[in-house]
């Protein structure tokens, strides 16, 4: 995203960055950090664009199946390195949700972590437990009076990136006791976290014990999340800690991946002999690592960028009001992007990515996108935040 250079000080003069929290959003208000909340939309964004470009639609007897390119193409499981966003979005939440837990107490709005826990839950399943309701409503309908073929696997493609705010909705609900830990251990509570999570990985492939697989779905994402209520120690730290997050996650993951024990790509890919996602695996704190180390070091140049041009401020404050409405729709727009093609327009069936596919994926997300707003326009309105009211960067 370019600077277009319309308003604040030209490049030469950026603004200092020791105070990076933008102006009440109320009067009273609490502060916000923008480049929490940029961090927040641009993964929302990528996960948003990954389902809508790089997923494979295969239409059988049973309904559709979804597949990606990840298998069928030499060492693509690299971007997955990058854009495989899950451990970022958590690690930043954490950071969020401490910040909103104490901005809240200190205002009187919460008196305990446990009443603050259940009203962001709230806030979070109520949405989503509507769109599953509808869905399975709509689904069983269809199964009932017109006996439609590939409904119950339609309706569980659709809903399946509901998972990430099934993820997000338990370590809101564990935050009383992992702001708890946090005050009484500090860091080793992070090194429980990935202790746990190499025993278990352990257990699971050199023991054959496979259901352990499911502790880390708790133990690495809430390790992801407990890294968040760190982040102002690791800005104040500088950027020798921040290099030595991403070398350090980069070189672990390399050797993960390269000992062959662990599949390269950090998202599901389908023949694979397991994923590193489902349950996630020791690969995913290693990936966490780099990740964080990352956003520390770019951290100067975005904050530059979001507090100098207003192009990339407006881009970070609609998407972030937006977010919850667009996570929640965009698997339906893309439903209906892969209908038309498939019933309308009869695409050729495309199993493995050619050259045509991958010219079209910038239709890929164009579709989807279109066909996406109107749909939060008529039913996801209520889902979209106010815009904020700030000062000047």
């Amino acid at each position: 995203m370019a600077d277009d250079g319309t308003s604040g000080d030209p490049p030469s003069s950026p603004p200092p960055h020791t105070s990076p929290i933008d102006a009440p959003t109320a009067p009273g208000g609490p502060k916000r950090d923008r480049y929490i909340d940029f961090i927040r939309a641009f993964s929302l964004l990528v996960v948003i664009a990954w389902h809508w470009v790089f997923t494979i639609i295969i239409w059988k007897d049973d309904g559709p199946h979804a597949s990606n390119p990840i298998g069928f193409t030499r060492g693509l499981f690299i971007v997955t390195w990058l854009f495989q966003v899950m451990p970022l979005f958590f690690f930043v939440g954490g950071y969020a949700h401490t910040e909103a837990w104490e901005a809240g107490h200190e205002r009187g709005i919460f008196r305990t972590t446990l009443g603050f826990a259940w009203k962001r839950a709230g806030q979070m399943a109520r949405p989503a437990l509507i769109l599953a309701g509808f869905y399975w409503l709509l689904g069983s309908i269809g199964v009932a009076m017109w006996d439609l073929d590939g409904v119950p696997r339609a309706v569980k493609l659709v809903l399946s990136p509901l998972w990430f705010i099934a993820v997000y909705l338990l370590l809101i609900l564990l935050f009383p006791i992992t702001h708890w830990l946090h005050k009484r251990f500090g860091g080793l509570v992070l090194v429980w976290g990935v202790g746990i999570s190499v025993i278990v990985d352990v257990a699971r492939f050199s023991h054959h014990v496979q259901w352990a697989g499911w502790v880390n779905f708790i133990v690495v994402w809430a390790t992801c999340h407990q890294l968040g209520y760190f982040w102002e120690d690791l800005v104040a730290a500088g950027r020798r800690v921040a290099w030595g997050l991403t070398w350090g996650g980069l070189f672990t993951l390399a050797a993960l991946v390269g000992s062959k024990l662990y599949p390269g790509s950090m998202v599901g890919v389908p023949g694979e002999k397991f994923s590193n996602m489902a349950p996630p695996t020791i690969c995913i704190l290693a990936l966490l690592m780099f990740q964080a180390g990352v956003a520390l070091l770019v951290r100067p140049w975005v904050l530059h960028k979001l507090e100098t041009s207003r192009r990339w401020a407006t881009s970070s404050e609609v998407i972030n009001r937006f977010s919850l409405a667009l996570f929640l729709f965009h698997s339906t727009g893309l439903a209906i992007w892969a209908a038309f093609g498939h019933f309308v327009l009869h695409n050729p069936q495309v199993r493995r990515p050619d050259l045509q596919w991958w010219l079209t994926r910038p239709f890929a997300f164009i579709g989807p996108l279109l066909l996406t707003m109107p749909i939060i326009l008529l039913l996801g309105r209520s889902y979209v935040k106010k815009p904020r009211t700030t000062s000047a960067a």
